[in-house]
């Protein structure tokens, strides 16, 4: 194991004890462990800031007049680096302290805001949202599928990297996968904007922007569909509802002879992967096979 190998582990903490007994007995052993001493000091407005790596580069130089003083710096430059950004990367967590809650695919999972509002994630799906600056800054970030339960009188605003939905005290769903940007009302009132789109939505109504084309749509159900371990589709193309079952069932689907963008009205259910096969391919006059790797085959000519 090379120097700089040996310095990343022991900065990992992942040095077995034998490893770690060697490392600790070499001769630049104090430097390295003065350098992290002196970097738990920095303040994270530091982080950026030049005169970090200034600072670390006079400490070495000041404690090696004599020795190596120009072949050990560029060394010790990387080492002050992923000190510095692995700092960063801590005072941001703790001081902004940021909360993170991440989906996998086949999971859902609710979690409650600062303000009592309740959030339930979709299948492979993230919010983010800063806790300790909630009440200055009531927004989250979401990437994949939610429903949002506000509580009465509450405001936040959920940004997506499609549009930003507008809230006060209401229950919608947002849903924001590659090309496809959709929100639903099912209480109360939200405001929508996407580009040059804004609207406002009342219970029922629903906005939509598929490749870049806006509509508007009712809905009679009162809460998503998907809550319910029920995916549903209109008039989408067959590659968004591929994608979503791959989501709901953690598989991997190919296709052959299959027109992706032909449109799918209708839906499956999550409890049962042959049921919701049969769901999406019958309609479309598709067939399909599992593999021997549990791949999921659906052919455009019946076999």
């Amino acid at each position: 194991m090379n120097k700089e190998e040996q310095i990343k582990k022991w900065l990992n903490d992942e040095l077995t004890p034998a490893e770690k007994e060697i490392f600790e007995q070499g001769e630049d052993f104090a430097l390295y462990q003065a350098i992290v001493n002196g970097a738990e000091q920095f303040k994270a407005s530091n982080f950026s800031a030049p005169e970090s790596f200034n600072n670390f580069k006079s400490a070495y130089e000041a404690q090696n007049k004599t020795t190596r003083q120009l072949d050990w710096f560029k060394p010790m430059l990387r080492v002050a680096s992923i000190l510095v950004i692995a700092l960063g990367v801590y005072f941001t967590m703790f001081y902004n302290n940021l909360t993170q809650v991440q989906t996998l695919a086949s999971q859902k999972t609710t979690i409650e805001l600062p303000d009592a509002s309740q959030v339930t994630l979709n299948a492979d799906s993230e919010i983010k949202f800063s806790e300790k600056n909630w009440s200055k800054k009531r927004s989250l970030n979401l990437s994949g599928e939610a429903y949002f339960k506000v509580a009465k009188g509450k405001t936040f605003d959920v940004i997506t990297s499609q549009g930003t939905v507008t809230v006060v005290g209401t229950e919608f769903n947002v849903k924001q996968r590659d090309d496809y940007f959709e929100v639903q009302c099912f209480e109360g009132v939200v405001s929508v904007t996407s580009g040059a789109h804004t609207k406002k939505l009342v219970a029922g109504e629903t906005f939509r922007i598929l490749n870049s084309t806006f509509t508007q749509d009712n809905t009679t159900i009162l809460k998503p569909n998907w809550t319910s371990n029920k995916s549903t589709f209109q008039a989408l193309p067959y590659k968004t509802v591929l994608a979503e079952i791959e989501r709901q069932y953690d598989i991997k689907i190919i296709v052959e002879d299959v027109d992706a963008e032909r449109l799918f009205t209708g839906g499956f259910m999550h409890d049962n992967i042959e049921n919701a096969l049969i769901s999406i391919t019958q309609p479309m006059d598709l067939t399909y096979e599992i593999n021997a790797s549990n791949d999921v085959v659906i052919y455009g000519n019946k076999k």
